[in-house]
């Protein structure tokens, strides 16, 4: 939907959370950015200067400040450039964008590359880069660590799948679906997956499969997505793009106008992080040691994806070529949360199990 930013007005990210990144950013960065080059994924000069400037192991180097050595660094950002660049020329604006019967077709090859490392892809030309990231986890991490990877990332592209089959018979969600849907379309499974990677602590089956660490992991990755929502707007609307986001569905089913949209988003994002951190308080003391490194990359995640995005040229920069990142661009940030309410948002079953008293 053609969409008018005129008259939005983006308050301050609220986010009381740590802020660290890893030391050694910038020397994993050229290893990367070599890696683009010579990766084959990249159609064209213009796809790898895009490529290039989603800065990814910036990103993932806030979201694992305690990577335990570059190698698990560089493998994890080499997978964030990957889904990026996976999600431009194919999910959001390339020729599937619109096509699902075709994009579940090429789903199905692209996970069947994470999961056979010798699988043929008939020259698609993600799926041999995708398999070399893949062999590096499996160099790095364990079974248990790469088999929940490989379950995100089959997690994102159902979402993928669901948010371009609405785009094909230009279906807008209600807020509930399209909370739920978010959730994994976002990318934030597979991105919060590869935490355990990066650290080298495998958190036992027992302790990440408590429910509460579930809602934590799902609200940090709704916070980041609500987030992203926010940062990719201005560009979207410059480009005709804003079809499926946290304010184009309030402003339909709600009969907001986008002024309005934007606040109750930001109500709706920082009371979700404001659950998140009474949840977090209590589940902390009683956690094991990798469980405790995982939910601190859940909080470090967080902020590293608000810094991030509001520095990052892939959302700043408006022309054909992308500019330079401004390290030292100003942010200012929110003393206080817009919504401080305790209890579940009203109309939105899909998350309201993330305030059960009695999760555990």
């Amino acid at each position: 939907m053609a969409l008018s930013l005129a008259g939005a007005d983006f308050p301050p990210h609220w986010c009381p959370l740590e802020s660290a990144v890893h030391p050694r950013v910038r020397q994993v960065e050229r290893r990367a950015e070599a890696w683009i080059r010579d990766s084959g994924m990249c159609a064209s000069e213009e796809e790898r200067a895009w490529a290039v400037a989603t800065h990814s192991t910036d990103f993932y180097a806030r979201f694992a400040p305690d990577a335990a050595d570059d190698e698990r660094l560089l493998a994890t950002s080499l997978w964030v450039y990957w889904g990026f660049a996976f999600d431009d020329a194919r999910c959001d604006s390339g020729p599937l964008s619109s096509r699902p019967a075709q994009f579940n077709a090429l789903a199905g090859r692209i996970q069947r590359a994470v999961e056979a490392p010798g699988a043929d892809l008939d020259g698609e030309r993600f799926a041999a880069p995708l398999q070399d990231i893949v062999r590096r986890f499996r160099a790095l991490g364990t079974p248990s660590q790469v088999r929940r990877f490989a379950h995100a990332h089959r997690a994102w592209l159902s979402g993928a799948a669901w948010q371009i089959g609405n785009q094909a018979v230009g279906r807008m969600p209600g807020p509930d679906e399209y909370l739920a849907m978010r959730l994994l379309a976002s990318g934030g499974e597979p991105t919060f997956a590869m935490l355990e990677l990066a650290t080298g602590q495998e958190v036992p089956d027992g302790e990440m499969q408590r429910p509460a660490v579930r809602a934590l992991t799902e609200m940090a990755v709704l916070v980041a997505a609500l987030d992203n929502d926010r940062h990719s707007l201005r560009k979207e609307a410059e480009r005709d793009l804003a079809d499926q986001n946290v304010f184009t569905v309030l402003m339909q089913h709600r009969s907001l106008s986008l002024p309005e949209a934007v606040e109750e988003a930001v109500r709706l994002r920082d009371r979700v992080l404001l659950r998140f951190l009474r949840l977090h308080d209590r589940v902390r003391p009683g956690a094991s040691a990798a469980l405790g490194t995982y939910l601190q990359g859940l909080r470090y995640g967080m902020r590293g994806n608000a810094e991030w995005g509001l520095r990052v040229p892939r959302y700043l920069s408006l022309g054909r070529v992308p500019d330079a990142m401004d390290d030292d661009l100003p942010v200012r940030w929110a003393e206080e949360p817009a919504d401080t309410s305790p209890y579940a948002p009203a109309g939105l079953p899909a998350v309201a199990w993330w305030w059960d008293e009695d999760l555990a």
